[in-house]
């Protein structure tokens, strides 16, 4: 989804390695911000610009449009204030693409069912006490969020465990089938 020589801003980027792969495979000038100093720290080391920073504190000090691509991979569900932080993202970049654990997959809706307990699983590792998971959501509590902030969706992948695509033209179907989602995103432009 990111045309080669873009400039990339991953958000929550943790030890870089989505950077390095951008920066090595598609030649895109890109930079990091992730919260744990850990994570900073082997970043640079592997020679990233990777800046220590809170998603849910410091992408409003972002200009706009400053990236062509803003990248929030596995991290919305971790963030206090998911529609800020959204909102932000397709501020700041010209595109966004945000990925995220679907909280609506059939595993999870029948493990609640069966056991009444929080499932445990390689998308959702953890126990419920110990998951950074704090704002959990389906693809079609995403889409929604879309509409309400005029961000257009582009393109959606509903991806199963082994990441195939499983279709996302009807999300209902997606939310049971999908265990990880995947959105490319641009904002409505409103003049000002």
């Amino acid at each position: 989804m990111v045309e080669p020589g873009s400039r990339v801003l991953d958000v929550g980027c943790e030890t870089g390695d989505l950077l390095d792969y951008l920066i090595a495979e598609r030649g895109v000038v890109g930079r990091g911000i992730e919260l744990s100093q850990a994570g900073v720290n082997e970043s640079v080391r592997r020679g990233l610009s990777v800046v220590q920073g809170d998603a849910d504190t410091d992408l409003q000090d972002y200009p706009s449009k400053a990236f062509d691509y803003v990248i929030l991979s596995q991290t919305l569900q971790a963030t206090y204030h998911p529609r800020d932080v959204l909102s932000n993202l397709a501020r700041i970049g010209r595109r966004a693409i945000v990925s995220f654990p679907n909280f609506g997959h059939w595993r999870v809706r029948l493990k609640l069912l069966w056991d009444g307990t929080m499932p445990v699983s390689e998308a959702l590792p953890g126990a419920w006490y110990e998951t950074p998971n704090i704002h959990l959501c389906t693809i079609r509590d995403f889409t929604q969020l879309c509409r309400e902030l005029d961000v257009t969706i582009e393109r959606a992948l509903a991806l199963d465990d082994r990441g195939s695509d499983k279709g996302i033209a009807d999300p209902a179907r997606a939310n049971l089938r999908a265990q990880h989602a995947l959105f490319l995103l641009r904002a409505d432009e409103t003049p000002i």
